[in-house]
């Protein structure tokens, strides 16, 4: 698999990573996310969603210092929860880098992203984000990241609920993308349950 590189090359890793990211409490302040290495080493962090995390429209990807690296902001108007993502902080005029949106395939459940700098890269997001069991796959089919529930291994007991769960980067995969992706699919899911009732990823007509 050749090498993805859409917001930092510094998250690009020759083996297998895995990261464990930590959902906060929707009831308490800095509601957001953190993500921790295998070394329990802090990765990414996003702060507070804001009073009502349904609500927001753009969310800002940090490294462990603070630095802004990606943003996530809602395309309005939308019908069908466009997304697009912007280098660093967005700022007024600024171009986006990638753009997610629901599957237009028929009898396909997922997401279509779509890399602008590099026309041809697309990737597909597949699963059920609520149940935290996805898998992001590029153009020739292949696995380049998956989401799924954390579990010790040793008494095989899931971790944490949903609140915690694993995100897993194939070799050559850029895992702050990777985590854009997520921030996109965690809004979604959440505006899923507040219009549908329901979790799951269903496929509507393109914008």
């Amino acid at each position: 698999m050749k090498t993805c590189l859409v917001v930092d090359g510094d998250y690009i890793y020759e083996q297998e990573k895995h990261l464990t990211v930590l959902k906060t409490s929707l009831f308490f302040a800095h509601d957001g996310f953190t993500v921790y290495d295998c070394n329990g080493q802090l990765v990414f962090r996003v702060d507070s969603y804001g009073p009502d995390p349904r609500d927001k429209s753009e969310v800002v990807l940090m490294d462990a210092h603070g630095r802004c690296l990606l943003t996530v902001r809602k395309k309005r108007p939308s019908l069908h929860h466009r997304w697009e993502g912007y280098l660093g902080e967005r700022s007024e005029g600024q171009k986006p880098i990638f753009s997610v949106k629901r599957s237009s395939i028929v009898g396909r459940c997922g997401m279509t992203v779509e890399v602008f700098n590099n026309p041809g890269e697309e990737y597909q997001i597949e699963g059920n984000f609520g149940q935290r069991s996805c898998t992001i796959f590029n153009a020739a089919k292949e696995s380049v990241a998956e989401i799924k529930r954390k579990v010790d291994v040793s008494t095989n007991v899931v971790l944490g609920g949903k609140d915690v769960f694993l995100l897993t980067l194939k070799p050559g995969f850029d895992g702050a993308f990777a985590m854009g992706l997520v921030l996109v699919l965690d809004q979604i899911n959440g505006a899923d349950y507040v219009e549908n009732d329901e979790a799951d990823m269903i496929p509507t007509s393109e914008d």
